[in-house]
């Protein structure tokens, strides 16, 4: 399992939790911000806080998130190498 690990979106950051099946709870500032799962190649799910259920609208900071996340799993070794050197 992918273990947690930031992004920056712009001057945002972000910490990700994967918790399995395509699903990562995100933080921003420090507080919970949102889950998210993967749909298709181009879209990303959120879910509502409430009902636990995906919310089917498009919602781009959302997908940049994504995006931002695959990237990183496609090059893990970047990351982890960049830590060795601290």
């Amino acid at each position: 399992m992918i273990q947690p690990f930031d992004i920056e979106i712009g001057d945002i950051n972000y910490a990700i939790f994967p918790e399995g099946n395509d699903t990562y709870v995100v933080f921003k500032d420090g507080k919970e911000y949102v889950q998210i799962q993967k749909d298709t190649a181009e879209q990303w799910l959120k879910f509502d806080k409430e009902t636990a259920l995906p919310l089917f609208d498009y919602d781009e900071e959302i997908n940049q998130i994504g995006k931002q996340i695959e990237a990183y799993i496609a090059n893990p070794e970047e990351e982890e190498e960049d830590e060795d050197l601290d």
